[in-house]
This record gives structure tokens, sequence and C-alpha cells, in this order.
């Protein structure tokens, strides 16, 4: 910044409330140490100002009118209107007349410094969701459930990103109704959920189906069979996952057609970590294939009632999507029964 720049013909006259304004080739530049309106309530500030503060920021890196209207393409005298109008809004001398010449007082070179700063992180946020939105090269922010983490998910993205190599993911791994809750907060393009939600405001999709198995430990009376009616586990200690996921409600639901209400031992929030109590022989479970054999555990399957979970994707009715969403959630929809091993 140059101190003392020019801003050509510039002279001073008294004006009825004792403000000095200045006049020169149209300029308005007024000095003003009038306190601020006690009319702009605190959370006004920034759409008050926010139209100024460019014009602020180039007045205060050249400290010439003219320079900066002309980096700003606007007549010279709507830029001095304008830092009038700034400073009398905020009751401070941001600029210090000297005749034909401005300088920025202490008080406007803090206020450019913190001015400079908003504007590069508004810059920094268009370039942000521009490149979010880039067909080639774009983000898709999906949620998945947690068991679909260790083998479902990786395989799909890397199936996904054969033809779509530059699209970047970022991927929040919840039950059903947390995903769901962060999709209406704008948080989740679309996400991978069970059981398959049903409100207005979304638009789902049936995807696939996944068998449940009773998880009992392996010194279990039940181990050394194959299959399993779920009401033989009327009488045992179930361990499942917290109220609020969507397996937790299925599992209440099954027991509830096979005549009993479970006796819940311990809950979870880890599929993995209620297949460990299992091993320990804290109860039975009713759980999905482990992607990984588990010792100490042993799956068998229910033949009554019929244990299946819905796999389904869903995201916001009505809500304008990026060009790499919209391909992730066709190449999901042409995933249709191929979402899980089997």
């Amino acid at each position: 910044m140059r101190q003392g720049a020019s801003i050509d013909a510039y002279t001073h006259q008294a004006t009825p409330g004792g403000t000095l304004s200045s006049f020169g080739n149209g300029e308005d530049i007024s000095e003003t140490g009038a306190a601020p309106s006690p009319d702009i309530e605190r959370e006004s500030w920034a759409a008050l100002l926010t139209p100024r503060l460019a014009q602020f920021a180039g007045v205060a890196r050249h400290e010439h009118i003219t320079q900066a209207a002309r980096e700003l393409g606007i007549p010279q005298p709507t830029l001095s209107r304008a830092i009038a109008r700034l400073e009398d809004d905020l009751g401070v001398q941001l600029l210090a007349r000297h005749g034909r010449t401005i300088s920025l007082t202490p008080l406007g070179r803090a206020f450019a410094r913190s001015v400079e700063r908003a504007l590069a992180e508004v810059s920094r946020a268009a370039e942000e969701v521009r490149s979010d939105a880039d067909p080639a090269g774009g983000k898709v922010a999906f949620g998945f459930l947690h068991t679909m983490g260790p083998e479902t998910m990786p395989a799909l993205i890397r199936a996904f990103r054969q033809d779509h190599p530059r699209v970047r993911f970022a991927l929040v791994q919840s039950y059903g109704e947390d995903m769901i809750e962060r999709m209406r907060a704008g948080e989740l393009d679309l996400c991978l959920t069970s059981p398959v939600p049903d409100a207005p405001d979304l638009v789902t999709r049936r995807l696939d189906e996944q068998r449940l198995y009773l998880v009992v430990p392996a010194d279990h009376r039940l181990a050394g069979r194959r299959r399993v009616r779920l009401a033989e586990t009327a009488e045992e200690s179930f361990v499942t996952l917290e109220p609020g996921y969507g397996l937790r409600r299925l599992t209440d639901a099954l027991c509830e057609q096979a005549g009993f209400r479970p006796r819940i031992a311990f809950e979870g929030e880890e599929p993995e970590t209620l297949r460990g109590l299992v091993a320990a022989g804290l109860g039975v479970a009713l759980l999905p294939p482990a992607t990984l054999p588990r010792p100490g555990v042993h799956d068998l399957t229910v033949t009554a009632p019929r244990a299946i979970r819905e796999i389904g994707v869903a995201w916001m009715a009505g809500r304008p999507e990026t060009a790499p969403v919209t391909a992730f959630r066709r190449f999901l929809l042409g995933r249709r029964g191929q979402l899980t091993p089997g």
C-alpha cells in the first residue's frame, strides 16, 4: 500500500450535520466520526457490509480511489460514495484525507487485513464448491452402514472409479437414522441403508437383500446344527445393536414374529463387537455374514421366520445434485442384486 497516494482534485465542504464531504471529479468521500447506526442488528452486519468489502479492499490495496475504481470496473464516484457509506455505517474513519491524497487509518488498516482474509475465504469456498461439482473430478458425500464397510464399499468404489478415476468421496460410516438426518442437513448426497426408509422427502430404491444368521458361541447347544427356527432361542440372552439401529429394529421384529421378546444382555454399536461378545459366551445375535471368519462362533441359517434385511439407496427428493453424484447414483442402481456377496 502506498501512503499519501492521490485521489484526484479533492476539496472539503462542510455539510449541515458537521460531516466533511469531499468533492472532486464527481467523487464523494466523507470524513465521519459518527457512531454506528443503532438500528443495525448484530446478525445484519454481514448482509449490510458484504457488497462493499471488495470495494474497500481495492481502495486499501492501492490507497488510490481512481486506480481502485479502474481495477474494480466501476465509476470512481460510485466507489467514493460506497466507501463513505461504509464509514458511516461502521461509525469509523477508515481513510485519512490529506488534501488530495488518502491513506489508511490504523483502524482502516486493521479492518483491511480482516477483509482480505474474509474475501480469501470466500474465494476458497467458491473454488471448493466448483471443484466438488466438476463432472470429472468432483466429490460425492456418501453414507453407508457399518457392516458394508470392510468389503462392500471398497468393491463398489473400486468398480465405479474404473470409469470415473478422478471422482473423490467423502465417506460416512453410520447407522440408518443418523445418515438420513445428515442427508436432510445437507452433509450427505446419498446413502446406502437398511431398512429402506419410507419418508415423503426421500427417494429410495431397493438394491439387494442380505441374509441374517443366528450367531452362537462355538460351544453352544445349537452349534452343531446348520439351521434353526428362531423360536428355539426364546430363552437365550441376545447381544444386539443399540436402539435406533436398523438391525436392532429388525432383530426385535423377527423375534416378535417368532413369538417372543428378546432378552437383551448387551447392546453395542459395531456388529463385529457383537460377534466378539458372542464368542465370549455372553449371548447370541442375529447378524449379517462376517467379512472374515471369526473363531469361537458358529452361524446358523434361520428357517423361520425368513431372516433377511433389505438394503437400498436413498437421496433427498427434489434436491439438485452434481454430475458426480448423479453418476454414482446411476452406478448403484445398476448394481441391483449384486451388492452383497452370495
